[in-house]
């Protein structure tokens, strides 16, 4: 128990962004459903138990403070309305983003309902017309969200079984759902599901025990169902935020400052005021512009001169010194900063044959979502819309009441799908900037972000240093694991190595850049670590590095994902010359993951400048992605076919980090916020991805959003080592390309 409550406690520390502010949330009582739904029948899941499911707790992932469970007694996690025509609504407060859960929660309702997915229909992240939700991320949904809907799903079929056999006039359990009518033993007797809602007005809250369909017994969940509503998105027939228009509506532009943590001296505004159809907002820092079109508000933003003054700030050339030195007052969500520790240390080096101690780095990276931040907001009186891109609804309704001094019911909140969000989209500056100019212009107003405002001004995955000593005998048994991060997180910090002697510790940092969530958190930069230094480890004692790896752990499963993935790869062959292989393999909320890479290299070449000169120059060598093979057990798979997109996706963003992707800052500015400069995987860079899966009927599915990105950089940091020699202990591994021999 204590382990898994440290996991938690690790997996909250690096969310950084959700660690302000109080916040309460909304509810409905049962005559609000029958008000807003009319009539039909109404199945709820009270909200103490989807986020118990959740892991709700006081200062948990609900964010901005405080916990969940001791809010409104009567709140609701999720329902299902079945109207008086038959259509299937699922409510939920979940948000899609690509990773289309719109679809996998689709599939829980069919399921249990036993009706095709298209009968079902989800309305989502509507924070007037769907339950409080903490917010999509930490690959929760699968977990969490889709049990609680197979709950309330299962319910309704049950209630319906019996309204229809009263209507049918048969006993109950002569009535079963086929091609979603509901017919008696010989189906001499339907009804439809509208035949069986119409006149109805029942709300129900499902029991505790409900039954629901079996993982090994689905016959829709479980299929590679089609994105639901797929067409929209490759047609372009999808309302992004930014393609939404309003009545009237202005445009905005935020005038920024020259720097972080700058303060404004000054600013002459009455140039921008005298233009036509233009809004100058200054309100503290704050200044912005709501204009009548895009240009008309690029030309405001020149035509105010400003002065700011910022302090000086440290650089990219300062920062590992920096993450070492110890935070004044710890930050965000979690309560741990370590495990206990296990045996001793000192013991377990003395009785080590080989002992290592190394350093690995990771640099902050940007989340670069295809969609940058955008929100229009629409003040009607004292009611605040705003439709914006977010992964928390809920948390976004309460900055925008907190920033206006307004009620929370005084603010709604939309979430159209949105485009990618990979941890980034958490909070809603961009909406608040919004409203602030929709009040001032007593019109609408679109804000979109610019790609560098979003490089610029959005937070960052966490840099990190990471120091590990360990001891290991002849015979490939570790003895010792001495593990320290820095800064950027405790996600991902366990393993699955049986060590008798551990110290494992994340230790928090004053981060230079501002910095918050990141699809996988830390687990990426401890992965890297872990799997760099096991491979050191192996190399150090001669030893295969899959060998090494299964002699030290007994965790099945995390031997079935390595021995799956190095004989899908052909582990056993020789690599090509110039070529070399490489292996890691990881846990991280419930899923197990193992990754086989080969690349190719070309080593540095030195030759003079000219057969005059006798100084030399260094061309850097390069590497090259070849083939990816990874293996990914995360319990029952829901949708094999999404499952594999998710992980395939990972693969391709892991890529950045690995090879090349690293934020440029100094004094307080983003040096390279831009996509000509900050380099992201190119259709070049891609490899062969082969992706296979366990499906594990018997074990619950955990969400696949995350864990997939965590093998790749150590992977391809060991194949490097094993082409050339090279090991390479910092992230991104070869930026500029490869610049040392062995």
């Amino acid at each position: 128990m204590r382990e898994i409550q440290d996991q938690a406690d690790f997996n909250e520390a690096e969310r950084y962004e959700l660690s302000a502010g109080p916040s309460y949330h909304f509810a409905f009582d049962r005559r609000q459903f029958l008000t807003a739904f009319g009539a039909g029948i109404v199945l709820i899941v009270p909200l103490h138990r989807a986020l118990a499911q959740q892991g709700g707790r006081p200062g948990g992932e609900s964010g901005r403070g405080g916990g969940a469970n001791d809010r409104l007694p009567n709140d609701i996690g999720a329902w299902i309305h079945i109207d008086e025509d038959g259509r299937i609504t699922a409510f939920t407060g979940k948000t899609e983003m690509g990773q289309n859960i719109r679809t996998s929660l689709a599939q829980a309702v069919a399921e249990e309902l036993r009706v095709p997915v298209a009968m079902v229909r989800l309305t989502m992240a509507d924070t007037e017309l769907t339950p409080f939700d903490m917010g999509t991320f930490g690959s929760r949904t699968t977990p969490t969200m889709a049990p609680q809907l197979h709950k309330a799903a299962a319910a309704a079929r049950e209630m319906l079984l019996d309204l229809a056999a009263q209507q049918l006039q048969v006993e109950p359990g002569a009535v079963r759902i086929v091609d979603a009518r509901f017919v008696n033993h010989d189906k001499s007797k339907s009804l439809s599901f509208a035949d069986v809602a119409r006149n109805k007005k029942l709300v129900k809250i499902i029991p505790e025990d409900v039954a629901t369909i079996p993982a090994k017994d689905w016959t829709i969940a479980g299929t590679s169902v089609l994105k639901v509503d797929g067409r929209d998105f490759v047609t372009g027939k999808h309302k992004y935020t930014s393609d939404l228009k309003r009545d009237g509506l202005l445009v905005g532009k935020v005038v920024r400052p020259s720097a972080f943590n700058a303060t404004l001296l000054a600013a002459d505004t009455k140039a921008a005021e005298a233009m036509p159809g233009v809004t100058v907002v200054r309100d503290g820092n704050f200044i912005g512009i709501a204009a009548p079109d895009q240009q008309t508000a690029l030309s405001a933003e020149k035509a105010i001169a400003v002065h700011w003054k910022a302090p000086g700030q440290p650089s990219n050339a300062e920062l590992f010194d920096l993450l070492r030195k110890p935070v004044a007052e710890r930050r965000g969500g979690g309560e741990g900063g370590g495990s206990r520790p296990q045996g001793s240390i000192a013991d377990g080096l003395a009785a080590a044959d080989q002992k290592l101690e190394q350093t690995y780095s990771v640099a902050y990276i940007a989340h670069a979502p295809l969609e940058p931040r955008a929100a229009v907001a629409e003040w009607q009186g004292d009611k605040l819309t705003v439709w914006t891109g977010t992964q928390r609804p809920f948390g976004v309704r309460s900055e925008l009441a907190e920033a206006f001094h307004i009620s929370e019911d005084k603010v709604r909140v939309i979430v159209p799908d949105t485009g990618s969000g990979y941890g980034g989209k958490h909070t809603g500056e961009c909406a608040v900037e919004a409203a602030r100019l929709a009040r001032a212009a007593g019109k609408p107003v679109k804000l979109i972000w610019t790609r560098e405002e979003e490089f610029s001004w959005a937070y960052f995955r966490p840099a990190g240093v990471i120091d590990i000593k360990s001891g290991v005998k002849k015979d490939g048994t570790i003895t010792a694991w001495e593990f320290h991060n820095y800064n950027s997180g405790g996600s991902g910090i366990q393993s699955k190595y049986d060590i008798p002697n551990q110290n494992i510790q994340f230790h928090q940092s004053e981060s230079p850049l501002r910095q918050g969530s990141y699809r996988g958190l830390a687990a990426t930069a401890n992965h890297f670590a872990r799997e760099s230094h096991i491979d050191e480890l192996a190399h150090a004692v001669d030893m295969d590095p899959l060998e090494f790896r299964l002699k030290n752990t007994k965790d099945e499963r995390m031997r079935a994902v390595l021995q799956a993935t190095a004989r899908t790869f052909g582990w056993e062959k020789v690599p090509a010359l110039d070529h070399g292989f490489g292996i890691s393999c990881g846990f991280e909320k419930n899923g197990y993951v193992a990754t086989c890479v080969e690349v190719a290299v070309d080593l540095p070449l030195t030759k003079p400048k000219d057969k005059r000169d006798q100084k030399e120059e260094t061309k850097p060598g390069s590497v090259k992605i070849l083939r990816v093979v990874q293996t990914f057990d995360c319990g029952a798979v829901v949708n094999p076919i999404h499952l594999q997109n998710q992980i395939e996706g990972a693969i391709t963003q892991a890529i950045g980090g690995a090879m090349f992707e690293a934020i440029q800052f100094g004094n307080g500015k983003i040096l390279n916020p831009l996509f000509s400069a900050y380099r992201l995987p190119r259709f070049s860079d891609l490899p062969s991805i082969e992706v296979v899966l366990i499906d594990r009927k018997d074990i619950p599915s955990a969400g696949a959003g995350e864990t997939p990105i965590v093998g790749l950089a150590p992977a391809v940091g060991n194949a490097i080592f094993n082409a050339c020699g090279v090991r390479l202990r910092s992230l991104p591994l070869v930026p500029n390309g490869l610049v040392t021999r062995a």
